[in-house]
C-alpha cells in the first residue's frame, strides 16, 4: 500500500478528471461569468434531468438549502417540525432560527433513519412539516412516512445531503430518486458529499411549480422581478465556477456510486461476523451510495478501536458524538420524544470508516486486519 489513507480522497478523484475540470474553471473565468452565469442554468437542467424532477434550485450551501425550504412553506413561529435526534446539527439549527419548534424524534437501530411509527407518537396539531434525514447513503421509510404527512396535511422536506443519487422502490414497484418523493428536496455539495464541489454549494427540488418559484424567490431576496420583492428571502447563490465542476462530476455521479458500492461489499465481506461489530444493514426499499460506511462497535470498545486505528495511521470518524437533544443549543427550544434509548446507543457505538471512489483492495485490507485483530483479541 502506497500512500496516506484518507477519509474522502478529493485530490486522487480530481486528478481522473483534471483536464474537464480545468477546462470548465477557466471557461467561466474567461467569460467572467462569475455570478448566476449560465453554466448555474446548466446545471440546474443536467440535476433535473438525472432526478427527474421538475425543478432545480440551487443555493449556496446545504444549511441554505433547508432554510430555503422551510421559508418557502410559510410556517408561522413556534410551528413544529420533526427531526430525527441523530443528524447534524443543521437540520434542526435553521428550525431553530426561523422561531420554529424541533421535534426530535429516535431513529431505527438498523438503518439509522426515522421511521413512520418513530413519527407518530411526535404529531401534534402544530406539526407542520417532517424532514426525513438520509443518513449515510440511502432512503428513509418515505412511503410509509408520506402517507402519514398526507392525511394529517404535513409537508415533507428531503435532507439528502448524504444520500443523493439513492433510489426508493414503492411498493407497487415505482421508483424515485432520493429528495424527490416529499414536497421538497434538499442537498448539499459540500466538497465531501458524493457529488461535492470545490466550495461549498448546495441545491433544492420539486415536482410543484409553484413551489419551485416561491423557492426561487426565497433564495433571491424574495424577489420574482428585479428589485421588486414579494416576500421576506435571503441571498443565496451557487457560485458559477462550482456549478461547472458540479456538471463535470454529475456525469461520473453513478460510477462514483458504484465505486463506493464495491468498498463497501469489501468491508461487508472482511467485517462480517466478528464478535461486537455490525455491518451496515440495507433497506429493502432503497440503494445506497455510502456517503458513509458505519459500524457499531458494542462492549464499550469504540473509542479504544479509534485510537487502535489512529496509531496505524488509519483515519475514521464518530458521526455523531452527541445527540440533537443533549446539544446546549436546543436543551430550551425543541422537544423531544420519548427516551431516545436508540440514539443514545448510536452516539456511543457508530464508527465511520474510510470509503471513497479512489480505494483499492490492498488499502481495504490494510484497514480491516487491525479491526479483526482488535475485536479478536
Amino acid at each position: 500500500m502506497s500512500g496516506t489513507i484518507q477519509m474522502v480522497d478529493l485530490k486522487g478523484q480530481y486528478a481522473k478528471i483534471k483536464a474537464e475540470v480545468d477546462y470548465a474553471m477557466l471557461k467561466v473565468i474567461e467569460d467572467s461569468t462569475f455570478i448566476q452565469g449560465p453554466e448555474v442554468r446548466n446545471f440546474e437542467k443536467d440535476l433535473q434531468e438525472y432526478l427527474n424532477v421538475k425543478r432545480v434550485i440551487s443555493c449556496g450551501n446545504g444549511t441554505d438549502a433547508l432554510q430555503i425550504a422551510l421559508m418557502a412553506l410559510d410556517l408561522k413561529q413556534n410551528d413544529e417540525v420533526i427531526v430525527p435526534s441523530f443528524t447534524y446539527v443543521a437540520t434542526a439549527e435553521v428550525i431553530g432560527l426561523l422561531g420554529l419548534t424541533p421535534v426530535m424524534i429516535d431513529v431505527d437501530p438498523g438503518s439509522f433513519n426515522i421511521t413512520a411509527d418513530l413519527v407518530k407518537p411526535a404529531l401534534s396539531a402544530k406539526t407542520k412539516a417532517i424532514i426525513p434525514v438520509h443518513l449515510f447513503g440511502q432512503c428513509s421509510d418515505m412511503e410509509e412516512i408520506a402517507a402519514i404527512a398526507n392525511d394529517n396535511g404535513i409537508k415533507i422536506i428531503e435532507d439528502t445531503a448524504q444520500a443523493l443519487g439513492a433510489v426508493y422502490t414503492f411498493s407497487d414497484g415505482e421508483q424515485k430518486r432520493a429528495g424527490t418523493i416529499g414536497d421538497i428536496g434538499s442537498t448539499s455539495f459540500f466538497p465531501s458529499k458524493n457529488l461535492g464541489c470545490y466550495g461549498d454549494g448546495g441545491a433544492l427540488y420539486t415536482n410543484n411549480e409553484e413551489l419551485g418559484d416561491r423557492l426561487k424567490m426565497v433564495a433571491n431576496h424574495g424577489q420574482r422581478k428585479k428589485y421588486h420583492h414579494e416576500i421576506l428571502g435571503v441571498n443565496s447563490r451557487l457560485d458559477t465556477i462550482q456549478a461547472a465542476i458540479l456538471r463535470v462530476k454529475l456525469k461520473y455521479l453513478d460510477e462514483y456510486t458504484a465505486a463506493r458500492n464495491k468498498v463497501a461489499s469489501f468491508y461487508d465481506q472482511h467485517l462480517a461476523n466478528i464478535p461486537g461489530l455490525t455491518i451496515p444493514a440495507r433497506s429493502p426499499r432503497s440503494t445506497h451510495v455510502f456517503h458513509q460506511y458505519t459500524v457499531k462497535i458494542d462492549g464499550g470498545k469504540r473509542n479504544g478501536l479509534q485510537e487502535y486505528l489512529k496509531g496505524k495511521s488509519i483515519p475514521s470518524m464518530i458521526y455523531y458524538p452527541l445527540p440533537l437533544f443533549e446539544q446546549q443549543a436546543y436543551k430550551n427550544i425543541g422537544r423531544r420524544i420519548g427516551e431516545m434509548n436508540t440514539t443514545k446507543m448510536l452516539c456511543e457505538q457508530v464508527l465511520s470508516l474510510p470509503i471513497h471512489t479512489e480505494m483499492d483492495e490492498e488499502t481495504l485490507a490494510y484497514i480491516t486486519g487491525p479491526i479483526k485483530a482488535y475485536l479478536n483479541g
